[in-house]
């Protein structure tokens, strides 16, 4: 389960450009709190701690306490802006939830026991489609990532999300089909090898007429009588 995060927060006094960059002139960054049916709060933090988590790998994914004037907001991120240059944290959006909230969040994927593919094993490749998976779950437990076993599987078999096996209570936010996760491929080499051998198997199919008539006698009444 995805860790719960703490994120100690201040109230914004000023709205507006000139303010924000006033603020992160002070190592602070703004941001909005919002949902629940309540008002939105206009808040900043540090940049250095908000920059700890994003380094985490799943600040997206986890559940950020904001505390504000003593009292905690649950709250789970929903975008945050970077400086296209520097690269640091602008702005973030937390939305506001319940403790069991039913929550949307990308979970990242791990394929494990790649040594138990027959395919891998014979130099087959390992071809990903889907990195993360969108998952509904209860915002108290939101999975820290996916785990997919890759026993047995051959060259040309493919992983479904219907073959994914996920923590009880979550649930596919894609499921109106069973679109697929990953798929296990032939490297290119071994391409190339099977498609030379189909090639040569082949039987020729243009001229075969002009090479069988050489050499062969006119057709009879040729000759004048």
């Amino acid at each position: 389960m995805s860790e719960q995060l703490t994120l100690p927060a201040e109230a914004r006094d000023r709205a507006g450009k000139g303010a924000s960059r006033a603020l992160r002139r002070e190592g602070r960054v703004p941001a909005v709190v919002y949902g629940d049916k309540k008002e939105a709060l206009s808040i900043h933090v540090e940049e250095k701690l908000l920059t700890k988590m994003l380094h985490t790998g799943h600040f997206m994914n986890s559940v950020v306490m904001i505390e504000l004037d003593g009292k905690p907001n649950r709250t789970l991120p929903k975008a945050v802006d970077f400086h296209p240059v520097s690269s640091r944290p602008i702005h973030v959006d937390f939305l506001r939830i319940g403790e069991h909230s039913k929550v949307t969040v990308a979970i990242p994927v791990r394929f494990d026991n790649e040594e138990a593919s027959p395919g891998l094993k014979r130099g087959g490749v390992l071809n990903i489609v889907q990195h993360e998976l969108e998952l509904v779950c209860d915002a108290a437990h939101i999975p820290e990532e996916i785990h997919i076993p890759l026993d047995g599987l051959d060259i040309g078999d493919s992983i479904h999300i219907s073959d994914v096996k996920l923590p009880q209570g979550t649930k596919a936010a894609i499921d109106d089909r069973d679109f697929t996760v990953a798929t296990i491929v032939a490297p290119s080499a071994m391409k190339a090898e099977e498609e030379e051998t189909a090639a040569e198997g082949e039987v020729p199919t243009v001229g075969e007429d002009e090479a069988e008539g050489e050499g062969e006698a006119p057709a009879e009444g040729g000759d004048e009588a």
